[in-house]
């Protein structure tokens, strides 16, 4: 085991080390970079709760959220399913994450949305050798124009079956696939976005995950780890706020007087305390959790209900501090910048908290349907 402040310490003071933007050129370089740190280790009695500090240490060091938020997302959402999910011969699949060498996308939305699984259009059509043919199209997938392999979601039957769609782990190399040119987007710019066509793309049948019609036995799996623990990504930079926004608070005078002697300003930055403080119990409790064995079926509910909480902490935060910042808060590259896009964007990604509410109400006993 370790100590868990310890390791944050360890991680704010590597970030130093490391470029804080990485540039669209370069991604790779800067992966390898931070992979070589441990960061993307996943073994070990509580390396999860580890991991945790890990990222959180790196943003609190100031590394691009990007940059984190897609190594935290490869971690949690894939590899860590995955290890679970493939066969004990199939897991040199994975071969290559820990060292950055093999870089993973989850390739589920298309351009109609993904909150909806079955509206899936991508086929996957089993020949007579046991292999797929594979076509269509996703869109808005995080690292998809620098990820060297996809957990690809296709529709292998029919209609809004719960076994209708499987999936497959895809050389994004292999003959038949394209790649879209990175979205030029305002959130998380640190780590690039964009779309994966396939067209007639052989994948061999090794390369279904668990068997065939099990798609969303996979999603839910890497949804629920995703939306445990990915806002570990954002735990250090809510922490770098908050003593910015302390700091400027506290030397700042208007009127004669610091601006924090305000009991107006002490109460929103203690608002901003209380917020990063629920945050980390939130997102350590559902690590040590997933340390202890628990499984990951039997953390949905929770897992779904941290990523709003945080999600929406996250948010809060980055407004206050933008509010008691002023102009300085929309200048990058100084004390106090609040990212406002890239807080609003987690309650998008990994399920949009509209829809998480309704799984949550569900899980309540409450008799309300996605529609």
């Amino acid at each position: 085991m370790f100590e868990q402040d310890a390791v944050v310490d360890k991680y704010r003071e590597l970030a130093s080390g490391l470029p804080p933007f990485p540039g669209r050129d370069r991604f790779r370089a800067h992966w390898r970079e931070l992979a070589g740190l441990g960061v993307l280790n996943d073994t070990g009695d509580g390396w999860v709760t580890e991991a945790v500090a890990r990222f959180e240490g790196l943003g609190l060091g100031g590394l691009d959220p990007g940059l984190c938020y897609g190594a935290a997302s490869q971690l949690f959402g894939i590899q860590m399913p995955l290890r679970t999910l493939l066969s004990a011969d199939r897991l040199a699949l994975l071969d290559g994450t820990a060292d950055g060498e093999l870089l993973l996308c989850h390739a589920s939305t298309e351009e109609g949305g993904g909150s909806d699984p079955l509206s899936c259009t991508t086929t996957a059509t089993r020949l007579d050798d046991g292999s797929y043919r594979l076509s269509g199209r996703k869109a808005f997938i995080t690292a998809a124009p620098v990820a060297d392999r996809g957990l690809v979601f296709a529709r292998t039957g029919e209609g809004r079956s719960p076994f209708a769609l499987s999936a497959f782990l895809v050389d994004l190399d292999a003959p038949g696939v394209s790649r879209g040119a990175p979205e030029d987007k305002s959130a998380l710019p640190g780590v690039p976005m964009g779309s994966l066509t396939f067209d007639g793309v052989t994948v061999p049948e090794d390369r279904l995950v668990l068997r065939e019609g099990a798609g969303l036995t996979v999603m839910a799996a890497t949804t629920a780890c995703e939306r445990a623990l990915l806002l570990s990504y954002a735990l250090g930079p809510m922490r770098r706020l908050l003593e910015d926004t302390v700091a400027w608070s506290a030397d700042r005078r208007q009127f004669d007087r610091p601006m924090g002697a305000s009991h107006q300003v002490a109460g929103r930055v203690a608002d901003m305390a209380v917020r990063v403080h629920r945050c980390r119990e939130l997102v350590y409790g559902m690590a040590r959790r997933f340390d202890e064995g628990t499984a990951v079926r039997h953390l949905a509910h929770d897992a779904a209900m941290v990523k709003i909480s945080v999600t929406e902490d996250h948010l809060r935060i980055a407004e206050t501090a933008g509010m008691l910042a002023g102009v300085r808060a929309f200048i990058r590259d100084r004390a106090g910048f609040a990212d406002l896009a890239s807080a609003l964007a987690g309650s998008v990604y990994a399920g949009p908290n509209d829809l998480l509410r309704v799984s949550v109400a569900r899980g309540l006993g409450l008799p309300v349907g996605n529609h």
